[in-house]
Parts: C-alpha cells; structure tokens; sequence
C-alpha cells in the first residue's frame, strides 16, 4: 500500500524504507499529508494534497500514521508532529524516531501513590491530592499528608467514639490496661489501631512509680498524652509524644480516636497477679479485662496452685461482673434502696407480715450473690462460693490465700453509641 502512494505521488520504482516520519495535518478543504522519506542518506519529500474523494487506501493510510503504536516496554514508534529532519548514520541507513508515550509517566506516578499509600495508610484519593500538590515529590507529599491529617483528626474529634479495644500490660507485681477508643469495629481490628494499644499499654505500666504500694489507681488520658514514645512500626515509626501519635493514627483511619482512660493494679506481698482478656484478637487485647491479685502470707509457699486459681478467678470477675469483695463493702444506702424496693414487691404479694420479712431477706442475700465476688458461685464450679473456692486453696497452699484487689473493664462502658436508640432519637 505504501509503495502504491508512493507511485500516486510520483516515485515510479519501488524503495525499500528503513525510516519514515510522517506528519498529519488536517485543512478545512481536506487533507494535507507530507511524506519524509530517509533512505541511504537522501531525502525524498513529496507533499500531495488529496481531497475529500481520495482512494479508500489513502484515508486508512493516513489514518494509521497519525495513530501511536504503543508496545509493551512504555514507548511507541509514533511520529512526531513537528517537524523533525533525522541524520543519516555513518552506514547510510536512517533509523526510526521514538517518542516515549504518556504510559511510562503514568506508571511511575501509580509507584508514588502506591509507596506513599504503604508509609501512611491514607485514603488514596488524600494521597493522590497530596502528591499533586507537591509535585509528585513523595517526602514532601507524606510530611503534606501528616499536615492534613492534624486538621482532620481536629474536625473529627467532636464525633462519638464508643468501639475500640483494652489494652494490658503486665509483670510480676503490676498490671495496667487501657482504653483506646474509636467509632467502628472495622479500625479496632486494624494492626495500626492495636499496636498503638498495645504500645500505650506498655507505657502505661513503665510509667508507674516504683514505689511499692498495693491497690488498684486509675489515671485519665492526660497523664500519658505528653510523654514520649518510641514506636518501630512500618507505618508509624520514630519518637513521639502520645497525643501527636494518635493523631496522626486519627488521619489515617479516619475516624476520631481518643486515649478515654486506664488503671494500674500493684502488689507488694508474696503472690500472683493474674489477668485474663475476653474477645481476645492477639495477645494483650480484648473488649473485656479482669485483673485480680491473690496474696499469700508465707512468703515461701508455691504458688503453682494460687496462679492456676488465679486464672479462673480473673475470668470470673469477667463473666460475674462483681462490684465490690465484700458485703460490708457494700454502701449502706444502696442496701436500704434495694431493702425498700424488695419489700414493696413482697407487699404487692399480699403475703403476712412474718412471710414479707423472710422473702425480703432472701431476695437481699440473693442481691449479694450478684454483686459481691466473695458471695458469687464460682463459675468453673457452682457447687461453691468464691470463698469456699480461697478456704480450699488456702489448705492446698498450707497458708492464708487472699483477694488483694480486682478490677472489671469493659469496652464502650458508660459511653452513648451513636447507634443506640437514644442517640438517634435525638439525631432525629
């Protein structure tokens, strides 16, 4: 087909072409097509006007010239439109021009958005802002992402953050657990999220006073926000203080994240602090945290015995959810309240008045089987009270084991979700 164009514009013979440049330009009456023809040096230019009735060949001809042939390696073999003289090369053969195509540009800019999306976890759609913004320039992007997201965990900050996830640490005389919160269950199972807890957790129990006091005290957010931490993470690496590493957690996700509280239990006697996490995804995290000390009075006995009740006894306090060790640790009011609204009940019976006192006293007791640990069945073996369960373990023992302290944490506790029926009756 080429050579017949060739012979319309009047070369007779034949010419076997090793280079060709073709240019397109379009006029108003029809269509300009200038041929450049390198061969053994020389240069034969022909230029023919053909008009709106050429030969079908011709149309399709032009047609393809002005079309990129794109190959796999990122460049195609088209012409370029300006005009372009090509030197012959020292063998006397001419050699193709090649124009590398917008598909290699196009590829190094998805690298960029790819790396810089696998340093930040950001929304793709914040990366590719970012990079463009700064001129596709990825450090410069990432600090211009950091930026962004301190204005945007400050937007979201006001928004309910009642999911989230317990964090524990612990050692031989302490433990200390933490609430981080956020608004969905899909980031609470992020690995950001919870080695974030995780990290907040360790502080939390580094950060304690050494000095030796037992008991169970709790600590809000402010005491851990300005100290300074060490995170070696591939999204969330070198030193910072709390506060700025949950913010900068918050862009990411995209969601409000909030440090809401933490307790530290210590002990300074001879015994076992035991723990256990309930909805456990990996090791010192969970929704549901019980934590509780058995002490012991001889100082040399095993404790092999104490750290295997101590176990259940932790995951007693969870299932259970005791409220306080003892009766006489029970508030005097809140017993007259339950006494009156148990008597009212038994008086709606229209039972005697020796009859109302009994079931009185029976429903109060069975109150304190509810609230009081030391009252409660034990749940591994209901046939005993969590008392009996520490008279037994103390004659295994041969010495006095005792509760020191135990604690019940739950995520979201107290905390209106926006999906409860309060909320939206209020958003409505």
């Amino acid at each position: 087909m080429l050579n017949g164009l060739l012979r319309c514009c009047g070369v007779g013979k034949e010419v076997k072409l090793t280079s060709l440049s073709v240019t397109l330009a379009k006029a108003v009456s029809g269509a300009s097509v200038t041929l450049s023809i390198f061969h053994s040096g020389y240069d034969l230019q022909s230029k023919m006007m053909f008009s709106r009735g050429a030969k079908r060949s011709i149309e399709i001809f032009c047609r393809r010239v002005s079309t990129p042939i794109h190959s796999r390696y990122g460049y195609s073999t088209q012409a370029y439109t300006e005009n372009f003289i090509s030197e012959p090369k020292g063998n006397g053969t001419g050699s193709f021009v090649r124009k590398y195509s917008s598909d290699a540009s196009t590829s190094d800019h998805m690298n960029l958005i790819k790396k810089l999306r696998e340093r930040t976890s950001a929304p793709i759609k914040q990366v590719k802002s970012a990079l463009i913004d700064c001129n596709w320039d990825l450090e410069a992007a990432q600090k211009e992402l950091r930026k962004r997201g301190i204005v945007l965990a400050s937007k979201k900050s006001s928004r309910t953050a009642a999911e989230g996830l317990l964090a524990l640490a612990q050692n031989d005389t302490k433990a200390a657990v933490i609430e981080l919160n956020c608004e969905t269950d899909f980031v609470a199972r992020n690995e950001i999220f919870q080695y974030l807890a995780s990290s907040l957790a360790k502080l939390a129990l580094s950060a304690e006073s050494s000095e030796q006091v037992s008991g169970t005290f709790p600590f809000g957010p402010q005491s851990l926000e300005d100290l300074k931490i060490n995170f070696d993470h591939p999204k969330l690496n070198g030193e910072r203080t709390v506060e700025n590493a949950i913010t900068e957690v918050a862009a990411m996700m995209g969601e409000n994240i909030k440090l809401r509280r933490g307790f530290a239990m210590s002990m300074c006697k001879h015994g076992v602090m035991s723990t256990y996490l309930h909805t456990c995804p990996q090791p010192g995290l969970g929704r549901i945290a019980g934590i509780l000390s058995l002490e012991v009075e001889d100082e040399n006995a095993s404790l092999d015995a104490v750290q295997r009740v101590g176990s259940e006894l932790a995951m007693h306090v969870v299932a259970a959810k005791p409220l306080v060790l003892t009766k006489e640790l029970v508030s005097s009011d809140a017993v007259e309240n339950e006494r009156e609204i148990l008597k009212s009940q038994a008086e709606s019976s229209g039972r005697p008045q020796a009859a109302i006192e009994k079931m009185v006293e029976g429903r109060l007791r069975k109150y304190f089987e509810e609230v009081v640990l030391m009252e409660q069945k034990f749940i591994v073996n209901d046939t005993i009270n969590v008392k009996t369960l520490l008279d037994e373990l103390s004659k295994e023992v041969g010495s006095r084991v005792k509760i020191g302290n135990f604690l019940r944490v739950e995520v979201g506790e107290g905390l209106q979700r926006a999906d409860a029926p309060e909320a939206l009756a209020q958003a409505a």
